[in-house]
């Protein structure tokens, strides 16, 4: 009898939580009251079996309870209690799955007239990506990821130049403006979810998923992933602003374009540079008329050509520099080399072209590339840090390991480089070159005490384990650095 009476009071008890409590579910900042419908119905129609299989037990603890010389009748079927168990839960499951399919249909049937915007999961951080002035957004695909091209994006795409990129876990949407979001995976099984606005669709890798929401309410709403995606998946984390259209197009113009992104990268980067010079020649078909390989043809070749000196139509003789190149290419009539027609026509390349195709042809020749390597000496340690940098948000350091003192699911990376840390074992380890190596390399060898054996071990190449060091060595604190770099 007891067991009967507190079966009653709970189900007494859960009825009146439910009439009686406080927390409701938040005024839909989307479109979609609809999904609060669909999970009333599935909370009455629970609680109604919850409520009959409760009291069935209640009843038949009552009723059938042992008594002295009574025995249980052996009754091995009874065809009509199950019919009516079947009827009755067929109903219940078909009163919950059709609601859901019908907001489901709604969920992924976009309006004409949605603006897009694409989510990038990786473990575990979220990217972001708007269309720009064409309104299209460029191809993407898991070739094309890099360092300098985390998103994937086609680089020779000309609908993808201008799309907007927002590499942080913040990203913000207009009001009152219904959005197509586009989920796209690097990695693995991610969701994206959305929970004041009901947003929520599962990001698996290789495909493309969608759905689409209309903001209505303006302020601050975290974005969750709602699948297990890796030991970091509490930690991923983001923030979705909604706010005034005008707003949101101040900040939307102030954010990078991937054209922007990779002419940043490649003006870091020696070897993107003259990547970027070598397209431009492809392109404007100066191979037609100047080889490579030291070969006769319409003009000069650019093999050896850097440095070197040229005799030219007037008698008078030149050193081919960079300043020579860049008025051979803006004006090409004005010094003549001898016993080559004057057929080149002038281009009117900008700056950033100019010196994408000079740092071409200086790789062409032994004294060009001398110079390079004179220059990449000098400006080794800015262009390695951010290599670095751009290298921590492609591989996801960064969302397990802060760079500005906060906890994470990693050591910070603020003040880290020169520390001395105390390792799982008890034993102490200073943070320098050599244990920033192993712990990339091998990360489950030696952990920081407080910290989960969480990181999966990456295999950069040298150059780039050097660029992540040095990025680290860059957020140390300045009296750290000074030891290290002290004889």
């Amino acid at each position: 009898m007891a067991i009967a009476i507190i079966l009653i009071i709970i189900v007494v008890a859960s009825v009146l939580f439910h009439l009686l409590a406080p927390w409701h579910l938040t005024p839909p900042a989307s479109n979609w009251g609809s999904i609060d419908t669909t999970l009333l119905i599935t909370l009455v129609i629970t609680g109604i079996f919850f409520i009959a299989i409760v009291g069935f037990m209640v009843v038949a603890i009552i009723r059938f309870r042992h008594r002295e010389g009574s025995r249980a009748a052996y009754q091995p079927e009874n065809r009509k209690l199950e019919f009516w168990l079947i009827v009755a839960t067929s109903l219940g499951i078909i009163g919950m799955l059709a609601p859901g399919l019908v907001v489901y249909n709604d969920f992924v049937r976009v309006p004409p007239d949605a603006a897009q915007m694409e989510v990038v999961a990786q473990q575990w951080q979220w990217a972001f990506r708007f269309p720009g002035q064409d309104g299209q957004l460029g191809r993407s695909d898991v070739k094309w990821i890099s360092a300098e091209n985390p998103l994937g994006l086609d680089p020779d795409d000309p609908a993808g130049q201008d799309d907007v990129l927002i590499r942080n876990n913040e990203v913000r949407l207009p009001l009152d403006k219904p959005v197509k979001v586009l989920l796209r995976s690097k990695d693995v099984l991610h969701d994206f979810y959305i929970p004041q606005i009901r947003g929520k669709m599962d990001m698996v890798p290789g495909m493309v998923s969608h759905f689409w929401f209309t903001p209505t309410v303006p302020g601050q709403y975290e974005i969750l992933c709602a699948e297990f995606c890796g030991v970091g998946h509490f930690n991923m984390r983001g923030m979705l602003v909604v706010e005034s259209p005008e707003e949101f197009q101040q900040w939307l113009a102030a954010q990078p374009t991937f054209a922007q992104t990779l002419a940043a990268a490649n003006k870091a980067s020696p070897s993107g540079l003259i990547e970027k010079g070598r397209q431009l020649a492809e392109t404007y078909g100066c191979h037609a008329c100047h080889s490579q390989d030291g070969t006769t043809s319409l003009g000069p070749g650019w093999k050896d050509l850097y440095g070197r000196e040229e005799k030219l139509a007037d008698g008078s003789g030149v050193k081919v520099d960079e300043a020579y190149l860049k008025e051979s290419i803006l004006d090409p009539r004005a010094r003549l080399v001898l016993g080559y027609p004057p057929v080149m026509v002038p281009y009117t390349f900008n700056q950033d072209e100019l010196a994408a195709l000079v740092a071409f042809i200086q790789s062409l020749s032994a004294a060009g590339q001398q110079e390079q390597g004179a220059a990449g000496a000098a400006g080794e340690g800015g262009n390695a840090v951010a290599q670095g940098q751009r290298l921590a948000q492609s591989l996801g350091c960064l969302a397990c390991h802060s760079v500005d003192g906060s906890k994470g699911v990693g050591p910070s990376w603020q003040g880290l480089y020169g520390r001395t840390e105390t390792m799982a074992d008890g034993s102490q380890v200073k943070v320098d070159d050599a244990y920033l190596r192993d712990s990339v390399l091998t990360p489950a060898a030696a952990v920081v005490k407080g910290f989960p054996p969480a990181m999966p071990a990456f295999t950069p190449t040298p150059q780039e384990l050097e660029a992540l060091i040095a990025f680290i060595k860059s957020k140390a604190n300045p009296d750290a650095t000074k030891q290290e770099q002290a004889p």
